[in-house]
């Protein structure tokens, strides 16, 4: 019997993955369903500036750009993304290399080796790219190979076995076969019969088992759990409670089969299904809301070159997909409002890990504390974006193409958008009041460039915008949603719950027989800030009471501001307090303003959550990079994942928190800032059976950078210059 539901949450994945696709999708494909599309001259479509002669708007309908063709892509910039004809070649060598002649090792990731910052930097357009490399992470013989590959001298020019704790992420054939072993297994067969599930109806998901002692050590091991998708789609709304199977990944072995849920009733399917087409429209309680949609006659402002150069206002960086970050952010420069000349601000940003522990202890929950980056990959299990709805109208979308188990190369395609977006923000505004004798209403629209991708690991999606806006801020914001993870209960009202297990309950009753169970994430983002070069501090300006003097003012009490340039790594680490407030600035001491401030960068938190986790708990040990909200380290090219460059099962020997330990010097160093943002999250009945998305964010924002403000001659918008759509009242 065909496993017909082996790894969901993976499956969709490769539907996703297709080996030659566009990167753009047409703005206008199929036509318009409700006719309210103004680019198409409809009749009913009108505007002002038809009638003003002045005008110049165009209002025709705009070129499809030319789709991407993998097959001819070439790079250029140094830190273009591999191209497919390049992950064949580094398939290609590895293939005659001696060590891999006789067995050829499972592929878990190749990447750009990324030529060192110095020569990046001083690379201009027009000059020969550095020397193209590949950084592999391959898998053999119980051993993870690091590797390092000339695409030009076809050679292996470095090659590592690991010798620390810690595995690369799983392949999606490794957790299909470990997913598959259980129904060789007499006893797992009988526990699934025992409880009620036919086979045809069985969902199984190969969830990471963190570290928790040397019972497991030297096997690769996932935990299996399993779910009924019997009159659902939603089947992670109808788990088998208390089943799990641990499995060796590489013998396929049945190592332990834990079943402590007999008497728990499996969920029903009841109003699971969270599909548009599931919905009955007849109990509809909210109205439905007209179509909405920002247009853009004359097209986008933005422009993406060579692939991956976006130019955008006074913005420009570079853009690339990757595997285990999703989206990285590079060479983002910002044109100064006075000279007109572009100023450097971050060489890279990505999120670096993400971790997220569930409060359960009990023994079918206390591992599930996820390294979503490290261990599934937020760029592997980001899947194609929906147009109109993930992202907006003329969207520019960008493929990612990355290398499977065998080498070989896919393509995702437009797991990454790029668009203009205006919400009827204010970007500054001032009105005069009548008493002072001037009839003063400025006001100028704000409009923004965000960079999308989201990634979908198992039941949660993570929706991750970089947003550019033209005072030189830049918004990262982070969104969750899709299904918790839920556990199975014998109660269906709260009513029936006593005092003494109420208090135990490790969640809230979200739907009869479901808990969605509390838990935590935890997203930690690598910021290697270059404030107008690489020579940058990290400064705390604290914010303290100040007691008058007697008789001094009226006022008994103020704030002062103090500054603190901190000299070492440890002197940079920020626990953030409400009533100990204080700024994070990155500044260039040696890059002043006419006025003698420094130039300089702040991160501004946004609400955000941290860790409670005893840092003796196996868990925490593991994410200490979540000990503190802020981190300032030096730049190091091997220190960029917070969690470890190997993490499946990993013990934590090799992360933030342990590199920082160090205590380096920081001062006037080339540096970089780490940022977790954090979200508590006690599910309700909202949740279920999908979650409404939950947003937070953290801003990066110029203090005494520019001059004075430099958005202050942006031009304000006028009629004549937008179109005027609205459908005729016979529609």
């Amino acid at each position: 019997m065909e496993f017909t539901s082996f790894l969901r949450f993976f499956f969709l994945l490769l539907l996703g993955v297709i080996l030659v696709g566009g990167s753009w999708f047409s703005n206008n494909k199929g036509g318009d369903p409700l006719g309210l599309d103004c680019s198409l001259n409809k009749p009913w479509c009108t505007s002002k500036n038809r009638i003003q002669a002045k005008s110049d708007l165009v209002l025709d309908t705009l070129k499809e750009p030319k789709p991407v063709d993998h097959l001819t892509e070439t790079p250029h910039h140094p830190l273009d993304p591999l191209t497919l004809q390049e992950i064949n070649k580094v398939r290609t060598i590895l293939s005659s290399y001696p060590p891999f002649t006789t067995s050829f090792p499972a592929i878990h990731s190749v990447s750009l080796d990324e030529p060192d910052k110095s020569v990046v930097r001083s690379w201009n357009k027009g000059l020969p790219l550095p020397p193209r490399k590949a950084s592999v992470i391959a898998y053999l013989n119980g051993q993870s190979n690091l590797l390092i590959v000339d695409l030009e001298s076809s050679q292996v020019t470095s090659h590592d076995i690991n010798q620390g704790s810690g595995y690369p992420a799983l392949t999606f054939a490794d957790m299909a076969a470990a997913t598959k072993a259980p129904l060789t297994n007499p006893e797992f067969m009988e526990i699934i019969a025992g409880r009620g599930v036919q086979l045809s109806d069985l969902t199984c998901a190969p969830l990471s088992t963190g570290w928790y002692g040397e019972k497991e050590e030297g096997r690769r091991v996932v935990k299996v759990q399993c779910f009924s998708n019997e009159g659902t789609v939603n089947y992670y709304m109808r788990p088998i409670e208390g089943l799990t199977v641990t499995v060796d990944v590489d013998t396929r072995e049945i190592l332990r089969i834990s079943h402590t849920g007999v008497g728990i009733p499996i969920p029903t399917a009841t109003d699971t299904d969270y599909r548009y087409s599931a919905q009955n429209k007849a109990e509809e309680m909210m109205k439905p809301l007209n179509p909405i949609s920002m247009e853009q006659p004359k097209g986008p402002s933005f422009s993406v070159e060579n692939g991956h150069m976006v130019k955008w206002a006074n913005w420009e960086f570079h853009l690339k997909a990757d595997p285990r970050a999703g989206v990285i952010i590079s060479q983002a420069v910002v044109q100064d409002s006075v000279t007109g000349q572009p100023r450097s601000v971050m060489y890279k940003g990505f999120p670096s890990e993400l971790f997220v522990p569930y409060m359960d202890p009990a023994d079918s929950w206390y591992f599930k504390t996820y390294m979503d980056a490290g261990e599934y990959g937020l760029g592997l299990t980001a899947m194609s974006l929906v147009p109109l709805n993930d992202c907006p109208r003329h969207a520019h979308y960008m493929d990612g193409v990355f290398a499977t188990p065998d080498g070989k190369p896919d393509v995702q395609s437009n797991m990454v958008c790029v668009f203009e977006r205006y919400a009827g923000d204010i970007s500054w505004r001032h009105s005069e009041t009548p008493i002072s004798g001037m009839e003063i209403r400025e006001a100028r629209p704000k409009v923004t460039l965000v960079v999308r991708t989201a990634a979908s690991v198992g039941n949660y999606d993570y929706i991750v915008d970089w947003e550019f806006q033209t005072d030189g801020l830049i918004r990262v914001k982070v969104g969750l949603s899709g299904m918790l993870m839920v556990k199975g209960t014998p109660f269906r009202n709260i009513n029936q719950v006593g005092e003494v297990e109420r208090n135990a309950m490790t969640g809230t009753l979200v739907s009869e027989n479901v808990i969605g169970v509390v838990h935590d994430h935890f997203i930690t983002f690598y910021l290697d800030m270059d404030i107008d070069g690489t020579d940058n501090s990290f400064v705390k300006v604290n914010l303290e009471k100040e007691l008058t003097s007697p008789g001094e003012s009226p006022r008994k009490s103020y704030m002062k501001v103090r500054r603190d340039v901190a000299q070492t790594e440890k002197e940079a680490q920020v626990k953030l307090k409400l009533y100990d407030p204080a700024e994070f600035h990155v500044v260039n001491h040696g890059k002043r303003s006419r006025l003698g401030n420094p130039s300089g960068y702040k991160v501004v938190p946004g609400g955000t959550a941290a860790s409670l986790l005893d840092h003796i708990d196996p868990a925490q040990i593991r994410a200490s990079f979540t000990n503190n909200q802020i981190w300032v380290t030096p730049y190091n090219k091997s220190e960029q994942w917070a969690g470890g460059l190997l993490v499946w099962q990993s013990q934590g020997e090799d992360t933030l928190g342990v590199w920082s330990e160090r205590d380096r010097p920081i001062d006037n160093k080339d540096i970089v800032l780490w940022y977790t943002l954090g979200f508590h999250h006690i599910p309700c009945q909202e949740d279920f059976p999908i979650m409404p998305t939950v947003l937070s964010s953290f801003d990066l924002k110029p203090v005494n950078f520019f001059e004075k403000n430099p958005i202050l001659r942006a031009s304000p918008n006028v009629e004549k210059d937008l179109p005027f759509c609205r459908a005729s009242a016979s529609t």
